[in-house]
């Protein structure tokens, strides 16, 4: 890795973040404008202007406004097995990422990144696993269930301890507060730890049915 790369690296974290488009796709256009002249990433556009001193030249625009010009040098555009999770795992990548969530207060599941906290967002409950009995480091067991939720961006998996391995259910919209993203066996994933909360602000229509059901049986008529 040459001495610019690591500018290089930081400057399309800071902009995948900063214009909500994923990093490896960012980084899948810059390739394809190499080869097609330009190329589409979410609302950005990027166009390939040549070559200077063997560094290929680039434009990124958004609404035909320009955004930023600059050069990458050629063979970083054929790098393979890149861990771009470890791209966007800098201070200053996450102090955009706080900046954006501050801005919004709820985060967009594609915007979740590494050592996130304090993590604010609503989803619907995509699917959920039977929650098994997970027996600890410290000589303790505790119920553990894994569940995928999602929203227009993407989903995520979300794991839940304790009582609240038992709920939600797949149809739940669920409001998620200050929970801290981490990557675990590869995978990113949310968690609630000590201060995170979970609250389902839309049940499952199955469930409602079902509530109503225990409601009206129990129901004595005088």
């Amino acid at each position: 890795m040459n001495n610019k790369e690591p500018k290089i690296i930081e400057h399309l974290a800071f902009l995948s973040v900063k214009y909500s488009v994923y990093l490896s796709e960012l980084y899948g256009a810059l390739v394809s404008a190499r080869g097609n002249g330009k190329s589409i990433c979410g609302d950005l556009m990027v166009e390939y202007r040549g070559i200077i001193n063997d560094q290929a030249v680039f434009l990124i625009t958004k609404n035909n406004a320009v955004i930023v010009q600059f050069r990458v040098a050629e063979e970083f555009l054929f790098r393979k097995n890149i861990s771009f999770e470890n791209w966007l795992d800098t201070d200053k990548i996450h102090k955009q990422v706080a900046k954006q969530n501050g801005a919004h207060d709820l985060t967009l599941i594609q915007n979740l990144r590494h050592g996130m906290k304090k993590v604010n967002l609503q989803a619907e409950v995509l699917e959920t696993q039977k929650p098994q009995l997970i027996h600890t480091q410290y000589g303790t067991s505790v119920m553990l269930t894994n569940a995928w939720i999602t929203d227009e961006t993407g989903k995520v998996k979300l794991a839940l301890w304790g009582e609240q391995a038992h709920f939600p259910v797949v149809g739940d919209i669920v409001q998620i507060k200050h929970a801290s993203v981490r990557t675990f066996k590869g995978e990113k994933q949310l968690n609630l730890g000590k201060f995170g909360t979970l609250n389902i602000l839309q049940c499952n229509a199955d469930r409602v049915e079902q509530q109503h059901k225990i409601i009206a049986q129990n129901t004595v008529y005088a």
